[in-house]
């Protein structure tokens, strides 16, 4: 079928792609000039609050939707995974595809540690280093698991010297422990439960529905995330920390520009195609330095611009949100616990790096529902026994890594479930391929229902 002339004629400024791009020169332009203002007596300057606010209140709109998106798609994609023959088999290949790539990404780590050394080629003092706020533990990942009520949500109350705020937080790990079991509930209840899964349905039209018009606020969003980045972190922090941010984004690009390629090409795939119809779901990651507030663009590309049917992306996408972490739980974790052990004097053994492997592989859904890759790096040294004082080292530049830590974690979450369609033969390949009649890069035009 040919392109629509409405379609083939699309202005190229009309792109939701391009539209992106020019909203991260545009914040990166405020950002440098709101850095160049410098603070004020009482603070921030004007421009650095106007952008924290725009990226906070988008992210905020993503992160609203959350919670009912990740259980209307879990309770729906169960149901739906009764049509096809292969559903066990699925789950069981996409947990494994986990596995694998973060093996592949956390061996990387350790390689490129060993060889770069980052930890004896830092100018920092130790009295730079400070004990964490907040740590992970075996012991925390196994209580997330258990829901503290149906919804997984728990409110938190935080007092300032302006008044007390309470605020509705939620575990996304224990809302998809949530979903998976109301999913096979109904499932065993059978008809008397096809009301509750109609409904389900119905209302989980209604948020995508919301949800693209969250969507096309992302470039109003971008200007503000990516402009207060710069303006309040900028990139000298990098210089303190260079063979170490360095060594990180090494291990990123050989992850995202290499090792993915050729995954994709040994699947008989296109990696330019994958990477034109991912991108608005990896931009958005890198600005929005959020898994979990991406988590729809993610779901949308997979299903609509990967080809992957929306039974299964609507299942794999949000469980890679919570547990698919090559960035933030394999290539992090596994670098920046050898720069402490390096920094420290503390000599590894192979013991060591077979944990670090461990820890990566099967820990990183540890870090569902809690504060991202320093919790993780937190789990991944005590489990080493390597001084928790070693991650105030890294904070300084932590923002700025997270922008290509989370990149790489969509970037994967939208890779699994690929591999795993084309794999077991459900992947639409003409959707995959086209590049006529359907914008790549524009995942807001017309979501199909």
């Amino acid at each position: 079928m040919s392109p629509s002339p409405a379609r083939a004629e699309k202005p190229i400024f009309a792109s939701f792609g391009f539209q992106v791009l020019i909203a991260m020169v545009i914040g990166l332009v405020l950002g440098y000039v709101a850095r160049q203002i410098g603070p004020t007596e009482a603070g921030p300057n004007w421009l650095v609050q106007t952008l924290s606010t725009i990226g906070s209140i988008f992210v905020q709109l993503l992160r609203a939707l959350v919670p009912l998106l990740i259980f209307t798609a879990i309770v729906a994609s169960i149901a739906n995974l009764r049509e096809l023959n292969n559903a066990a088999r699925l789950v069981w290949q996409t947990l494994l595809w986990f596995a694998i790539t973060a093996l592949i990404a956390v061996s990387i780590g350790i390689t490129l540690s060993l060889l770069i050394q980052p930890g004896l080629n830092t100018g920092l003092a130790e009295t730079a280093a400070a004990a964490p706020s907040s740590t992970g533990s075996w012991l925390d990942f196994l209580k997330g698991l258990i829901p503290v009520n149906l919804l997984g949500l728990q409110a938190s109350t935080k007092v300032t010297a302006t008044g007390a705020t309470t605020a509705l937080n939620f575990n996304v790990l224990q809302i998809l422990v949530v979903s998976i079991a109301v999913g096979i509930a109904a499932l065993q209840v059978g008809e008397k439960a096809e009301p509750f899964l109609n409904f389900n349905r119905s209302l989980l039209a209604i948020t995508r529905k919301i949800l693209w018009w969250v969507i096309r606020l992302t470039p109003i969003g971008t200007i503000g995330l990516l402009g207060n980045a710069v303006a309040v972190y900028g990139w000298e922090a990098l210089a303190s920390l260079g063979w170490f941010s360095g060594a990180i984004y090494i291990g990123l690009a050989i992850v995202l520009f290499v090792v993915y390629p050729l995954l994709l090409l040994a699947h008989g795939l296109n990696p330019a195609r994958f990477f034109s119809s991912a991108w608005p779901a990896i931009q958005l990651a890198f600005v929005s330095r959020s898994s979990i507030g991406t988590l729809p663009v993610t779901e949308q590309v997979t299903e609509r611009n990967l080809g992957v049917p929306r039974e299964y992306a609507a299942f794999a996408v949000p469980l890679g949100a919570t547990t698919k972490m090559d960035g933030c739980a394999a290539i992090y974790p596994a670098i920046s616990a050898i720069f402490v052990a390096q920094f420290y004097g503390v000599p590894l053994g192979i013991q060591e790096y077979f944990l670090i492997v461990f820890v990566s592989v099967i820990g990183s859904a540890a870090t569902a529902g809690l504060t991202g890759a320093t919790v993780m790096l937190t789990l991944t040294l005590s489990t080493l026994g390597l001084p928790l004082q070693g991650v105030g080292l890294l904070l300084a530049v932590d923002p700025i890594l997270d922008m290509g830590r989370t990149a790489v974690n969509v970037a994967g979450q939208a890779l699994v479930p690929t591999l795993v369609a084309k794999r077991q033969g459900i992947l639409d390949q003409t959707a995959y391929d086209r590049q006529e009649g359907i914008d790549a890069l524009d995942p807001v035009a017309a979501p199909a229902e």
